[in-house]
This record gives C-alpha cells, structure tokens and sequence, in this order.
C-alpha cells in the first residue's frame, strides 16, 4: 500500500481521537477546525519518524497534544476552550437530568484544570493506563500517578 493511502486510512480510522483534541483545546468550530488541520499536518510530517514502538494512537495522541499545547503557547493566552458539553457523549439521551447536571458540572470543572491536566484527564477517561499516559505525554508513570491523585483531588473538592 503507498504511503499516502496508509496514513489516509490510519486518519480515518483515529479521526475521533484527533476531533477529540481538538475540541478539548479550542475555543469555537473554526479554531477546531484549524487545529484538526494542524494535527494531521503534523501527523504526515513525522509519520516517517514513527518507528511503531508504540501503538499508532499511543504516537497519535502524542502529536495531537503537543500540537494543541504548542498552538495555545504560540497565541500566548490562557486558553478558553469549547464547552465538553458541545463533545457527543454516546448514551445521553436528556432523559436523566440529574445525570446530566452532574456532567455538565464535571465537564465545567474538566475545562477550569491547567493544559496538560486536561490532556492527561482526557486520556484517562478514555480508559488508558497510567503507562500509555506517560508515554504519550512524555511523563514518569508515577508523574501520572500524582498528577492524576491531583486532579481527582481538586475535582472532588469542587463537585462537593
């Protein structure tokens, strides 16, 4: 398969993960729709340079956060993100209010952590073990750890 159909299909299929990012660290559609832009750029610039020592959305996430981070501190402002709220979250129907309170509220507090909080939040969310964290985001694994007993620490103290 040429190299062009390859890193087309690996975008297609990580296409959520890359959407993901993006709306995590912008502002509005536009501002999303540059930054996806960006991260695939930055995708096909360093695709040669992806040795496949780790999975392809351990590297994924890797460029997509460093893109996001890089983008904010080349504007040099805090950044202001888009609403999680704007994010489809598979299984919210509007049916149960108070479950949806309780995301919207957790959601506002998601938007008020530092950058790479809400990278490592993000990711962690998704599932991902305290290892694949640390090496998409560069940290230790127990980096990861404090900073993940951190995060819950000061949501838990903001949601009570």
């Amino acid at each position: 398969m040429p190299k062009e159909d390859h890193f087309i299909k690996i975008i297609r299929e990580h296409q959520a993960l890359i959407f993901k990012v993006s709306a995590m660290y912008t502002n509005d559609t536009h501002d999303q729709k540059d930054l996806y832009q960006e991260i695939v750029f930055q995708l096909w610039k360093s695709f040669d340079s992806f040795g496949q020592q780790s999975k392809i959305s351990t590297w994924m996430y890797r460029v997509a956060l460093n893109t996001a981070i890089k983008q904010l501190k080349s504007k040099k402002r805090q950044p202001r993100v888009t609403s999680l709220e704007a994010i489809e979250l598979p299984g919210i129907d509007g049916a149960n209010n108070l479950m949806e309170d309780r995301l919207k509220r957790l959601h506002r507090e998601i938007e008020r952590l530092g950058v790479l909080e809400r990278g490592i939040i993000l990711l962690a969310l998704e599932g991902r073990k305290y290892e694949e964290i640390a090496e998409i985001t560069g940290l230790s694994v127990s980096n990861v750890g404090t900073r993940m007993a951190r995060i819950r620490t000061k949501l838990k103290s903001e949601l009570t």
